[in-house]
């Protein structure tokens, strides 16, 4: 018997900051598409990992960060383009609603300020100082960060991870990214279904989950395409992978932004997500990248985050 993971990259005005123009409607929409998640992980009895970007445990900030080795140009958009929306950059009171979420949710790591782990000009300077602050931040909160989310998926610097205490993180997905066609015929013609995974160890003693899909991958003219033929793709590949799940030994990995829930029909297709996984829970239980990564180990662990 399988199992599935559900991870948030939970990062606010953050995921856009290297951007020259932030797409305007998911900027704006990280805040409610937050307090949505919670609400439906909540209807459904979901806990997931919620991998927080690490300046979201501010109550404010200048934006300066004079001692930050990525340098000012960096944190650029925090004091100009959102200079005054702190409501963009900082978000105390959203991870508390998550702590005091009904599911026993788990708070991971998004980086402190989306730093991209596996470009080539992110030092290991630049790294460290990205999780020490993340970690110090956390331990003001009693949050024990285990599990560790790399922005856009850009392995690097595991080494890091490792030194700075932590246990897990998201791989990337274990298939190539398919074309157009390819996902059409996928879902249209029932060809196939989200990898199911292996968590292991790596040579970092890091146990790597990696991703099986991105819950808003299907959008556009794939979405259009094959809707009225099987409904919801993604809710339709969701539904294969339990099954997949339910008949071996893996994880089925999802993830979602809360930024992705710009209107009506990205809540409908993650509330149908979420009632697939209510209804197979039995026979593909939900945990959470920490309960993972300890199971893999064959470590009991009980994750606290508070």
């Amino acid at each position: 018997m399988g199992s599935v993971v559900v991870s948030v990259d939970a990062e606010l005005g953050w995921g856009f900051v290297d951007f020259e123009s932030p797409p305007e409607d998911r900027v704006e929409s990280a805040r409610s598409g937050w307090r949505t998640l919670c609400r439906l992980f909540e209807a459904y009895d979901v806990p997931a990992t919620w991998a927080v970007v690490g300046h979201l445990f501010h109550e404010s900030c200048d934006g300066r960060h004079p001692d930050h080795p990525a340098g000012p140009a960096w944190f650029a958009p925090e004091r100009d383009l959102w200079g005054d929306r702190p409501d963009l950059t900082c978000g105390p009171e959203l991870i508390e609603r998550v702590r005091k979420s009904g599911p026993d949710h788990e708070i991971g790591c998004h980086t402190y300020s989306h730093v991209l782990f596996g470009d080539d000009g992110t030092t290991s300077e630049v790294a460290a100082a990205e999780l020490s602050r993340c970690r110090a931040l956390a331990d003001e909160w009693g949050i024990d960060l285990t599990s560790f989310v790399f922005p856009r998926n850009e392995v690097g610097h595991r080494e890091q991870l490792a030194e700075h205490g932590f246990e897990a993180y998201r791989g990337s997905r274990p298939v190539p990214r398919r074309s157009l066609p390819e996902k059409l015929k996928t879902v249209a013609f029932g060809t196939g279904a989200p990898p199911i995974v292996t968590p292991a160890v790596d040579d970092h003693g890091l146990v790597n989950v990696p991703a099986s899909l991105f819950l808003y991958s299907f959008e556009g003219i794939a979405l259009r395409a094959t809707k009225p033929v099987v409904g919801d793709p993604v809710v339709e590949l969701v539904e294969r992978g339990l099954d997949a799940a339910a008949e071996g030994d893996g994880v089925l990995h999802l993830w979602l932004h809360p930024n992705n829930l710009v209107g009506a029909p990205q809540v409908r297709r993650i509330e149908a997500v979420l009632r697939a996984i209510d209804a197979r829970r039995e026979e593909v239980p939900v945990e959470t990248m920490a309960e993972v990564a300890a199971r893999t180990r064959g470590e009991p662990r009980t994750v606290a985050t508070d």
